[in-house]
């Protein structure tokens, strides 16, 4: 009887501790799901850096996720030895192309889905933005273009099958699967057109601010655009029967605009008064499109810090546009890698990116960075903002029902605290500080992105910042009707949020820094 005792002991006490090293392996790959507010159910809400439901004290909140973390995706390559490859019934497949090196050739839009990057889906992004090109790289990368890159490799090289469609070639490490796609622009739905940015005088120098111009009487807005866009310029400027093509420049900044009614005379008269119609073609200015790693460690560990909502993912994309170089992030959110924010995969205590967002507020997790960006948005706006990303994600509404629910009051009254303490703790606890003001970064984009990347110890040239304020907005702001009331707060909430507006403001000012604008100021 003994013996059979033993054996079950022994079986007991080999699966207690298999089941101990799985567990443990499991919480360390960082797969365990983000909880969900229990309040949310189908909305789909997801916590990031979330505050409990009761208000903790500084310094006790614990790090959470935006969403699933996943493994690094093994290249999955076709075999070379394959007669034919499978291509897609659109667009002209040019062949396999090198790309290395900083400067690349197709570099007007790129973007990546590691998990449904398909031909199809990067033809169309292409087209709908009136590019000729269509690139893919190692299996999840789309890059668009006007300018065919210049080496030629075989076809064997591309051998990298495309995450979201199996046995179709995508590229493959440094190398392009290139397609025509200009047949397309006339067929795409979604095409984008030219946009009126104003009419504004002429500069001194035509010649030398416009590098590029076309005469053709009868001449259009679309024509002037499709000219435009064909040469890879972000403005098309109209003046009379004369188009040129431009970029913003400190002599054509876009910032002096006069009234329409002067460019509304015939094409001779508009000619002779030396005012122009500007457009925003649907290519980007790829002036500052370019982006990197730090080259070596970064002695400076700074942070991107702000309370959720408040605008550090549209911060980042300025951030990385002006100085050249990946952000980071404390959290993993895959919908933003694949948007273009390669530093979101990369470790957080990397040191190989100019500055880590995070949302995490204590004395513990504010002394690990030297110095910190903190970013301050209005908290009406701010909650309204995180609401709707945590009812639909990054660029939705939330829908009314959740509104009308429980979950808004809740949620308020759960982040309304959390706002003004994440502010009192880096006010308290940061070694460094930049305070920004989301609502001053909007109004007055180029002199304080510049102060930013200056505390960021970034050289950056004037031509540079022009670029990313003509492509400010990037993929980052919602669109479609806002369904809930344009007055979601109630009596009770505007007393509870103004009440922490008030904390805030003194705090800052017990700093030496400016108080909040003036339209925190209690309504």
């Amino acid at each position: 009887m003994a013996k059979p005792f033993f054996r079950l002991q022994k079986f007991l006490r080999r699966t207690q501790f298999l089941l101990f090293f799985l567990t443990a392996a499991y919480l360390m790959t960082g797969s365990l799901p983000t909880p969900s507010c229990a309040s949310c159910g189908a909305a789909g809400f997801t916590t990031r850096g979330r505050p409990p439901l009761a208000p903790r004290p500084p310094g006790r909140r614990r790090r959470a996720r935006d969403s699933l973390a996943f493994p690094k995706p093994e290249p999955h390559c076709l075999d070379p030895s394959l007669p034919d490859l499978i291509l897609p019934p659109t667009g002209t497949y040019l062949g396999c192309f090198r790309d290395e090196g900083q400067e690349r050739t197709l570099k007007g839009v790129v973007f990546y889905d590691l998990r449904k990057m398909t031909v199809t889906h990067c033809q169309d992004a292409c087209a709908e933005r009136s590019y000729v090109y269509a690139g893919l790289e190692a299996g999840a990368d789309c890059y668009c273009g006007n300018r065919l890159p210049a080496l030629r490799v075989g076809l064997k090289e591309c051998n990298q099958e495309c995450k979201g469609e199996k046995g179709t070639v995508c590229g493959a490490v440094d190398r392009l699967s290139v397609y025509r796609v200009d047949a397309l622009l006339s067929s795409s739905r979604k095409r984008r057109t030219a946009t009126y940015r104003g009419c504004f005088r002429l500069p001194e120098n035509v010649t030398q601010t416009f590098p590029t111009s076309l005469v053709e009487a009868n001449v259009t807005v679309e024509m002037c655009s499709g000219f435009c866009s064909q040469k890879e310029f972000p403005l098309a400027v109209l003046r009379g029967w004369e188009c040129y093509c431009a970029y913003p420049t400190p002599q054509f900044n876009l910032r002096d605009a006069v009234d329409s009614s002067l460019c509304g005379q015939v094409p001779e008269a508009q000619r002779l008064a030396g005012y122009c119609e500007v457009y925003q073609t649907p290519v980007q200015d790829t002036r500052c499109t370019d982006r990197r790693f730090l080259p070596n460690k970064s002695k400076v560990f700074v942070a991107l810090s702000s309370f959720p909502g408040a605008g550090n993912t549209w911060a980042r994309h300025l951030i990385e546009h002006a100085t050249g170089f990946y952000t980071g992030s404390y959290y993993f959110d895959g919908t933003l890698y694949n948007k273009g924010f390669k530093g979101e995969k990369d470790h957080w205590r990397s040191r190989r990116t100019i500055c880590v967002k995070t949302h995490e507020s204590g004395k513990r997790e504010i002394e690990m960075f030297d110095s910190a960006i903190l970013l301050i948005r209005n908290p009406y706006r701010s909650l309204v903002a995180e609401f709707n990303r945590k009812c639909a994600g990054h660029l939705g509404y939330a829908p009314d029902r959740n509104w009308k629910s429980k979950e808004w009051p809740d949620f308020v009254n759960s982040y309304a605290s959390w706002w003004s303490s994440h502010v009192l703790d880096w006010l308290k606890y940061g070694k460094r500080l930049l305070v920004v003001h989301y609502e001053e970064l909007r109004r007055s984009l180029v002199p304080t992105l510049r102060e930013m990347v200056a505390f960021l110890n970034v050289s950056v040239s004037e031509e540079r910042l022009l670029c990313v304020e003509n492509n400010k907005e990037g993929s980052f702001r919602r669109r479609g009707r806002h369904p809930q009331d344009p007055e979601p707060f109630t009596p009770e909430m505007k007393d509870l949020i103004n009440g922490y507006i008030r904390t805030v403001d003194q705090a800052l000012r017990d700093h030496n820094w400016a108080g909040l604008p003036r339209e925190y100021v209690p309504r």
